[in-house]
């Protein structure tokens, strides 16, 4: 697929990283700074074009007229969406996507359509970003937690911890714990590297642990893994940009909730728009700011400014003077591999987030749904099982006859609203939702092809 990227910031890099990975892609890049397309082009193998991504002569230039697919992914919605105009009128290109960040855009019904303004897919991170931060607050004990099959169905990312019935003991022993509900244990990562389980797999205090279960389970399955938390209630959120607002917004229904932030307009502009969240004036990295406002009780600190590194050093610091949970918006994958741990709960990255909707777009062949893993070294994924045993590699077939690649394991079908865990004499039949975990990302193309009829 010959594939165009408009806007080479982090999430336009982060989406060229993973396309251009991908052997059946052809991808270029436009952007108006020559130093980032220079960089880019010494680590991938892409195609690279400097000038203003909606200019007519800047697409025509980078082949826009023989490109399948536009993603438009710089940061302003107004370019994102005129490009999308400009490659559909003058160039016809068969599929846009744009990234739209205002609210204001995304919730007009209407506006986007062949008709209207031409944009197949409008991806926002923003409210990715702020779903992502929903669920983890729900879940206090995990640092991920992602829907599949209409929200059926949900991987759970969570520590092992001594107190966890589980913890010690072979893996095969869950069932004899939690009778009659339907899970499985997807991956386990030890010391940063990944073992695909088995039932004889023993489960140690401190490893990483996926497991997969109907959205009514989770907890019930979390309970083996470590001694559940008490609900949030009180919640400080960092910076009150797009994400810190949004998130405010929509935490303050049901939790205790204070944003702090340094700009005296962007304070106002939150104070106006927040129906009960309470807007601080002040630096979340002040020590004694946190103090005052009772970091020590407070449940879930969550820094959400534009600077990574003032996330980071203010995350730290709130666990340092108690905080039970923090988390900090970090773009950079390999800050986030530093200091997630004991000093930072959960480390947020924007394009890791945002580019599982992407790939599920790009790639098609039943996957309607793909989330990246591990800073893009894994993936969690739901694919529909589509034909007849005559003409599909999965339809009618054990998994057990199943040639998955090493590394990938069908854990849960969604079969309607049933919920069935995989077994190796479990037959697949035609529009199951298979939901996947691949611990190595060189298998993606062999499991894609499985899907495609």
């Amino acid at each position: 697929m010959k594939i165009l990227i408009l806007g080479a910031g982090q999430v336009g890099s982060t989406a060229a990283y993973h396309l251009a990975r991908e052997e059946a892609n052809e991808v270029t890049i436009v952007d108006s700074n020559p130093s980032v397309l220079r960089d880019l082009q010494d680590r991938l193998d892409v195609r690279t074009v400097l000038g203003h991504a909606a200019s007519p002569g800047t697409l025509e230039r980078a082949g826009c007229a023989n490109m399948d697919m536009v993603i438009a992914l710089t940061s302003s919605d107004e370019v994102n969406m005129i490009a999308c105009q400009v490659a559909y009128t003058l160039f016809s290109t068969p599929t846009k996507i744009a990234r739209v960040r205002s609210a204001e855009y995304i919730n007009k019904p209407g506006l986007f359509g062949a008709e209207r303004i031409p944009v197949d897919l409008c991806i926002s991170p923003e409210q990715l970003v702020t779903r992502h931060i929903e669920q983890l607050v729900r879940y206090p004990g995990a640092f991920q937690v992602l829907d599949f099959a209409d929200g059926k169905v949900r991987l759970v990312g969570a520590r092992a911890h001594r107190d966890g019935p589980l913890v010690g003991q072979e893996i095969r022993r869950l069932h004899d714990h939690i009778p009659g509900i339907e899970t499985r244990i997807a991956a386990i990562y030890r010391e940063g590297q990944a073992i695909v389980p088995d039932g004889r797999t023993r489960l140690l205090e401190g490893d990483e642990v996926f497991f997969i279960a109907a959205r009514q389970d989770i907890g019930a399955v979390m309970r083996e893994l470590r001694k559940l938390e008490d609900p949030v209630r009180k919640i400080i959120i960092a910076g009150a940009g797009n994400i810190g607002f949004r998130a405010a917004q929509s935490l303050e229904k049901t939790n205790q909730v204070k944003i702090i932030e340094r700009s005296r307009d962007r304070a106002r502009i939150a104070s106006e728009g927040l129906a009960k969240a309470i807007v601080l004036r002040g630096d979340a990295a002040d020590e004694s700011l946190l103090l005052e406002e009772n970091i020590d009780s407070t449940d879930v600190f969550v820094s959400l400014t534009n600077a990574e590194e003032v996330n980071i050093l203010s995350a730290m610091l709130a666990k340092r003077l108690g905080c039970r949970k923090v988390m900090a918006l970090i773009n950079r994958p390999s800050y986030a591999e530093l200091v997630e741990g004991p000093r930072i709960d959960v480390g947020i990255s924007p394009p890791q987030i945002t580019i599982g909707a992407l790939l599920a777009y790009v790639r098609q062949a039943g996957m309607v749904r793909i989330h990246s893993l591990r800073r893009g070294r894994a993936e969690a994924i739901e694919a529909i099982a589509r034909g007849t045993r005559k003409d599909s590699r999965v339809v009618g077939r054990q998994i057990e006859e199943i040639a998955l690649p090493r590394g990938a394991t069908i854990n849960i079908i969604v079969r309607g609203n049933e919920v069935l865990e995989a077994h190796h004499d479990t037959i697949v039949e035609a529009e199951d939702h298979l939901i996947l975990f691949v611990t190595d990302r060189r298998q993606i193309q062999q499991v894609e092809r499985l899907f495609r009829t």
